[in-house]
């Protein structure tokens, strides 16, 4: 058996796993955040924490032992002199002996308290995630099966391993890793390390600005497809890929190749074959580049040492690899609630593996009583190391569910909205001119007698007659951008589109308060985790990771939609079952009133080996069954009749007034009253007789049957002469007016003729020219971009804009959070043009791809609906247009951005008292040191507006730029504005002048006051910019129709707030804005101020700060 300091120091090991404080190496997210604390925790944890279960169970020492021993032998020499015949058996040596039997067993209590807290936070931890995994046993009479899950009662309940936690993985490392090699080095070489240095001096001009690198994952050797699934054994390796491992580009660039896959060579255990396969990696990329000349510069850099405390000959090449196979095999999860979680898992292990409630039972006192002192001791460790854990758990939650920051807001707009005055500024601005040639081929447009030739530089006349082309700000400076805004009213209305780059949890979040309610039809086409469709899963545990993924998506798209919207989500068989069940118990079976199926393929792929698959699903739920309209697949206009009977209708007396027509084969007829007339299971009774002269019911007549259409109807069908009696003496009805006929579940390839071009649609005849299939996609995609299989998968246009054709809704917004290529604005933008409507996307994407080709995309649709070959073969179908694009803050950017403060005193404070050292590590350690970082919120740079800094990671890289963060924009967004008027920034000087004022104290007996006018001025030093608005009164009703006019106010400070409070004062006045009047319900300014206020209704006021505001919706989680 183990000694308890080895016990004792494999506790202590995994506890440091589970705190990631056994990661130094790993520079990133959270790790770099603990790394700044292990030794404090490490020296809590075993100076502080364990050392509790020494002195529970250490007090039994040798001379206490001795002493019960000697109680033994004074109890049997007592015995002896009162004659017992049996001294060793006395009851009371007995005691005496179990007493002392019960210190022996103290002595080996630590060791298992020891082992039992190990086995048990072992059993749940797995690779930076907790997962629910009790361990099953055989149910008996006494003992029952450990597997529990949450169960209210439900008919049919849907679980899974990873139900309570938050999936935070994202694929922007895993696929495609791309960093500069020379900004590593550098990094490196400013490090203080004195055997770096000589180095440094050698080395550091040396190499060239970029050497750029890419770890990329291929397809396996050996033909095997897909190799991001894994095999019979569930674990999958990075491998490098022999037939090539490395690859240097024409444009310098190195791309190392990796396959991701199960390993049948493995032979030891997981974290060591890890290991092996990593070294091998880095043999062979070093193998590989000495064979090539050109990437000699890579080799030295790769070679570089960056040693390490365990591992002081790392090379750099180590260094990297080691991070992005750790990066993309840990953390895949946030626990909503370890807390409870654990401990409703320690209690179970208490209860099913160490409480025996017969050796309880059977125990005498002695040994009870310290039988139950050990389970007191582990419960109580056990708890202290929950909530510690439960504090960086819970920590990780706040900032995943943190709203985040906007940091880049861009426009794209079509010239035809842009001021002529701005024009100049536009032909003057070369990299504009470039993106128009790029993606519009303006250098092939020949002029006539209309539109002008395209010349060097462009002229006001061309822009003016190609007024469809994009503008896009990024191009241009903060001032034009804002005086381009300020010229558009109603900017929210104005505005056809939005494109978010950002993790679409993230985006959702953000987008909540504005869209609420707001979003009349949302397509998803989310991973279809075939195992190759790039999303990251945990080994083990692939559809868990799945479902636990899209779960939390689905609410929070499911939050956006009108009560008569409805989700649409492609899936394919892989988790199509799994996705039916989950949204059929979560929106109820009605709701899920769909499954239509697509025939994608105009050929089946034969890559499963047991059949060629040929359709996706499409599966539809309805926000509100009762207020959808359902999916109308035809509206027809053509004349067709109706039968005024209906089998199961009741039975009814309706009066047929005379002079309607008869189509009797006989002009003249007579039938007498009674007389039946029968078709099938219908019968007609006559209550009058029929009399037909001329070919025209001569007199009334009474008849009895099951009608269809009331009494006034039939009345009105008469009168309009569309009301006839038929060859079998029936009673029908001509239809004139148009008719919708409900959409079909089956979306085929082809049309009812047999035509598939994907180009023709009939959005009042769905299926008339077919549903498009994937081929169609990457064709279409080919056309408009010019390069072919620029995205895995695509969808094609028709097949959304179809979709959402059938909703018949001409307007609102539609969305889209699995955006890919951007087929949904694709789609939204024709379906406005084809019948004159006026929906607005809404687009979420984190891929790379974001920039390369769903914004080009957009952008090019825009301008024309017809392209070959990445150019346009229309210039005459272009649309005015507006689309905002939005950068977010990403998960990984808020870890990145923290700041542990240290606190001199606070430090002080608490080595002076053990209880408050440990309630503050247990509990409060991130949040009070991380307090005021820029991603917390840092309110103090409220003063500038314009100058929150956050460092930003460039997507796919480890490279970080800073940026300013766009505070306006996000505020907008946490308030849910809706913009009417964006204002230029105004500058102001001023002068001051103090004057007595005999209303003061003595002590201040002056007040500041202007000398002279606010002075507008373009290099002023006061700066402030006004929004206005409006939001719903009641966020939760969005719809109601009650608005509040909102008022919001920027300015920056100047270091003397008596002067800049002065200046608002006067601002506010200038613009006979009063915040004491009605004509705004909400002002927000930020900053303290002066300005007057008044008390509104529920003990709210009209002038709010906005860092109030600020703080408390990017930090609010209802609802999520």
């Amino acid at each position: 058996m183990p000694s308890t300091e080895r016990l004792r120091a494999k506790l202590t090991d995994k506890l440091k796993e589970l705190f990631q404080l056994n990661q130094p190496d790993l520079d990133f997210g959270f790790y770099r955040i603990m790394h700044a604390k292990a030794e404090q925790v490490a020296s809590f944890i075993d100076n502080d924490l364990l050392e509790v279960i020494r002195k529970e169970f250490g007090q039994m020492d040798e001379d206490h032992r001795k002493k019960l021993k000697d109680a033994i032998d004074q109890e049997i020499q007592r015995a002896k002199e009162y004659g017992a015949a049996d001294p060793e058996n006395n009851p009371r040596v007995l005691e005496a002996k179990a007493r002392y039997e019960a210190a022996k067993d103290t002595i080996s209590a630590e060791a298992e308290i020891y082992d039992h807290l190990y086995r048990f936070f072992e059993r749940y931890y797995d690779d930076g995630d907790f997962i629910s995994r009790r361990y099953y046993t055989r149910e008996t009479p006494g003992k029952a099966a450990p597997f529990a899950i949450p169960y209210n009662g439900e008919e049919v309940k849907l679980h899974w391993a990873n139900a309570d936690q938050y999936y935070i993985k994202t694929t922007e490392y895993f696929n495609i890793y791309r960093f500069n090699l020379s900004q590593g080095i550098k990094k490196l070489l400013s490090t203080d390390e004195a055997d770096l240095l000589e180095m440094a001096l050698q080395e550091e001009t040396s190499f060239p600005e970029k050497l750029n690198v890419t770890f990329k994952i291929v397809e396996a050797s050996e033909g095997e497809h897909g190799n991001i699934k894994a095999s019979d054994d569930n674990k999958r390796f990075f491998i490098i890929h022999q037939p090539k491992p490395v690859e240097l580009t024409e444009a310098g660039e190195l791309i190392v190749n990796f396959e991701y896959r199960s390993d049948p060579q493995k032979s030891s255990q997981e974290s060591s074959w890890r290991d092996a396969r990593n070294s091998e990696a880095v043999e062979t990329i070093f193998h590989a580049l000495e064979k090539l000349p050109a990437a000699e510069d890579f080799l030295r850099g790769f070679g570089l040492k960056a040693p390490t405390e365990k591992k002081k000959d790392r090379t750099l090449l180590e260094k990297y690899i080691y991070q992005y196979t750790t990066r993309n095999t840990r953390d895949y999860f946030i626990h909503k609630d370890l807390g409870a979680f654990l401990k409703r898992e320690l209690d179970f292990y208490i209860k099913n593996e160490i409480m025996r409630l017969d050796d309880i039972e059977k125990a005498d006192a002695p040994k009870a009583e310290n039988y139950l002192a050990k389970i007191r001791v582990l419960r109580k460790i056990a708890c202290k190391l929950i909530e510690f854990m439960a504090q960086l758990e819970d920590f990780q939650k706040k900032l995943w569910l943190k709203k985040k920051f906007v940091v880049e807001t861009n426009y794209c707009i079509t010239l035809d909205r842009v001021p002529e005055e701005l024009y100049p500024e536009i032909i003057a601005n070369q990299a504009q001119h470039d993106e128009w040639v790029k993606l519009f081929a303006i250098d092939e447009i020949e002029g006539d007698a209309v539109c002008p030739a395209y010349t060097e530089p462009l002229t006001l006349n061309f822009l003016k007659a190609n007024d469809k082309l994009v503008l896009d700000t990024r191009f241009f400076t903060d001032c034009f951008k804002a005086r381009l805004l300020s010229s558009i009213e109603d900017f929210d209305e104005q505005c056809d589109g939005l494109l978010i780059h950002s993790e679409n949890f993230q985006a959702l979040n953000l987008l909540q308060e504005r869209y609420r309610e707001q979003v009349k039809g949302i397509y998803i086409d989310p991973p279809y985790n075939t195992g190759d469709d790039g999303f990251v899963y945990k080994d083990s545990y692939p559809s868990s990771t799945w479902l636990t993924m899209i779960n939390e998506r689905l609410d929070a798209g499911m939050k956006t939609l009108s009560s008569e919207g409805a989700m649409l989500i492609s899936i394919g068989d892989e988790e199509q079952e799994h996705l039916s069940t989950l949204v059929r118990e979560k929106y109820d079976k009605e709701s899920f009133f769909s499954t239509l199926i697509w025939e994608k393929k105009k050929k089946g792929s034969f890559l499963s080996g047991q059949i060629a698959k040929m359709k996706d699903y499409i599966v539809c739920v309805a926000k509100e069954l009762s207020c959808f309209a359902g999916l109308i697949g035809e509206i027809t206009y053509e004349s067709e009749t109706y039968p005024c009977v209906n089998a199961s209708n009741p039975r009814e007396v309706r009066t047929i007034p005379a002079g309607i027509k008869s189509k009797y084969k006989e002009k003249n007829y007579f039938l007498k009253k009674g007389s039946i007339i029968s078709a099938g299971n219908m019968n007609l009774v006559l209550v009058s007789n029929l009399i037909i002269k001329n070919g025209r019911l001569a007199q009334e007549l009474k008849i009895e049957g099951n009608w269809r259409y009331s009494q006034n109807s039939m009345q009105t069908y008469a009168d309009e002469g569309t009301l006839y009696i038929t060859q079998d003496l029936y009673l029908r009805r001509i239809v004139n007016e148009p008719r919708e006929k409900r959409m079909r579940d089956i979306l085929l390839r082809l049309g009812y003729d047999n035509e598939a071009d994907y180009t023709q649609y009939d959005i009042n005849n769905l299926g008339k020219y077919g549903w498009g299939t994937n081929e169609d996609a990457n064709d279409e995609l080919h056309q408009i971009l010019g390069e072919q299989y620029a995205v895995s998968y695509p969808k094609p246009s028709k097949l959304i804009l179809q979709l959402f054709a059938s909703l018949r809704i001409p307007d609102g917004y539609w969305l889209d959070y699995f955006s890919g290529s951007g087929t949904t604005g694709h789609a939204v933008i024709n379906l406005n043009r084809e019948d004159d409507g006026n929906r607005k996307y809404l687009l979420v994407e984190m891929g790379d791809y974001f920039d390369t080709v769903l914004k080009p995309r957009i952008s090019k649709v825009v301008y024309s609906d017809d392209w070959k070959d990445g150019k346009p073969r229309n210039r005459d179908t272009g649309v005015s247009h507006c689309f905002k694009y939005l950068r977010l803050e990403s998960y990984e950017d808020t870890l990145n951005n923290l700041v542990l403060k240290s606190d001199p005193t606070r430090d002080k404070a608490l080595e002076a008292s053990d209880s408050l050292k440990e309630d503050y590590l247990l509990h409060y350690l991130l949040e009070v040191e991380s307090w005021g970082s820029q991603s917390l919120l840092n309110i103090d740079a409220f003063a500038d507006p314009t100058s929150y800094l956050l460092k930003v990671k460039k997507p796919g890289s480890d490279e970080y730029v800073e940026r300013a963060v766009d505070l306006i924009e996000t505020f907008n967004y946490l308030i849910g504005l809706r913009l009417v008027h964006l204002a230029e920034p105004q500058r102001f000087n001023a002068s001051f002048d103090r004057q007595k004022d005999p209303d003061l104290p003595q002590d201040q007996d002056t007040r500041l006051v202007l000398d002279g006018d606010l002075k507008q001025a373009e290099e002023g030093k006061w700066w402030i910019r006004k929004l206005e608005g409006w939001v719903p009164r009641n966020p939760y009703s969005p719809n109601d129709g009650l608005k509040e006019k909102v008022l919001i106010v920027w300015r920056k400070l100047t270091g003397n707030l008596e002067e800049d409070n002065l200046v608002l004062d006067t601002w506010f006045q200038k613009n006979r804005i009063s915040t004491i009047d009605w004509e705004f319900d909400t002002i927000y300014v930020n900053c303290s101020n002066n300005l007057p206020n008044l008390r509104k209704e529920g003990d709210t006021w009209k002038v709010l700060l906005i860092e109030e505001e600020f703080m408390k919706r990017m930090w609010s989680s209802e609802g999520v």
